[in-house]
């Protein structure tokens, strides 16, 4: 096997030590060619979608990677901003404050800011860490809820990467914090600071990412980890169980996903009734695809076309200080036991800080 040329090595260096945040993906840009790369890198991803190798591709390259990049396109360029797009922009201001918020508290490590599927990538960002010394990486996902489907395949991409790598850095891996005291609370706070706004809706819809349902017969946690987020922010609001559903979006081919469904939910309790509902996706740090096209617009319509009057979508947790105080304090955590002083810079954390809120981060 050939491996990597390993970066000029001086004896006696220091060691340092980096953060990776490592968000699911996006393509470069709101057009077909740059979703035909994003898809067929994000779909062909086995732990993605568990069919066999040479069945998928005959369905992926053959059919969907053929079709689906136009229409795909055409939503993503509805929430496209300035910045590009929604989930790429929010993950690097996350990613900056994370290390301002960091240094705030003595620990002068790199962080840096990755995504699964699409640029920066993992390898291109471990490879960067590298040429600059750094021998500890610690690697925070940015779903709370673990999944073979995202968290695992984070792992996979890191794995891969060291497969071609002669000196390995120590790696250390965040699984889950669907249950996080900090975590929970930010989303609190989400919601309480919308209802102070906005005025609180009849229900809480809490829509999370949906999986097939046979990952969870085949022994994936994820589902009893959206329960337990769910119950667990319900409490902090001090919502009763006929307050608030917990639901699953985003389906994908005609397999049966993990229910109740989040449109239909929204659908149903409309003809029920229901006028009024406030909807969070707390699986989502980052808004996205997902939650501003397939929440905020379509389920918003279902909803309304159904007989409901007042739908209001609450911003996931984005660059809310209660969440980058949260992600500090896991990752602080996470680094116990690893020298963390070794900055080039001592006011690194300042610019970091200041360059966040240029981009326009709330403090």
């Amino acid at each position: 096997m050939a491996f990597n040329t390993e970066p000029r090595y001086s004896h006696g260096q220091a060691p340092r030590t980096a953060v990776v945040l490592c968000n699911l993906g996006t393509p470069d840009e709101a057009t077909a060619p740059a979703l035909r790369r994003y898809l067929a890198e994000f779909l062909g991803d086995g732990r993605v979608v568990e069919i066999p190798k040479a069945i998928w591709a005959l369905i992926l390259h053959g059919i969907i990677l053929r079709v689906r990049p136009a229409k795909s396109a055409a939503k993503y360029a509805s929430i496209w901003t300035s910045e590009g797009s929604p989930l790429k922009a929010w993950t690097e201001k996350q990613a900056i404050l994370l290390r301002g918020y960091l240094g705030e508290r003595g620990h002068q490590v790199t962080v840096r800011y990755a995504m699964r599927y699409g640029n920066p990538s993992m390898p291109s960002v471990l490879d960067e860490l590298k040429a600059q010394g750094v021998t500890r990486i610690l690697i925070l996902p940015a779903y709370p809820q673990y999944s073979g489907t995202t968290t695992a395949s984070v792992f996979d991409a890191v794995a891969h990467w060291g497969l071609k790598t002669r000196h390995l850095p120590e790696f250390r891996f965040i699984n889950r914090y669907h249950d996080d005291p900090g975590y929970i609370e930010a989303l609190a706070k989400r919601v309480r600071q919308h209802w102070m706004h906005q005025g609180q809706g009849d229900h809480l819809i809490m829509s999370f990412h949906g999986v097939p349902e046979r990952t969870l017969m085949l022994g994936d946690p994820y589902h009893c980890e959206c329960h337990k987020t769910g119950r667990l922010l319900a409490e902090r609001l001090g919502l009763s169980k006929d307050r608030y559903t917990v639901t699953f979006q985003s389906r994908f081919g005609k397999a049966k996903w993990l229910e109740p469904y989040t449109e239909p939910t929204l659908v149903a309790k409309a003809q029920a009734g229901l006028k009024s509902v406030d909807v969070i996706c707390p699986g989502f740090t980052s808004d996205c695809l997902e939650t501003l096209e397939e929440i905020r617009m379509e389920a918003q319509e279902a909803f309304k076309h159904a007989g409901g009057q007042q739908f209001q979508y609450i911003d996931c947790l984005n660059d809310s200080p209660d969440w980058i105080r949260a992600l500090t304090d896991l990752t602080e955590r996470h680094l116990q036991g690893w020298p963390t002083q070794q900055a080039d810079d001592p006011m690194a954390w300042t610019e970091s800080r200041a360059r966040a809120l240029a981009m326009g981060a709330k403090d």
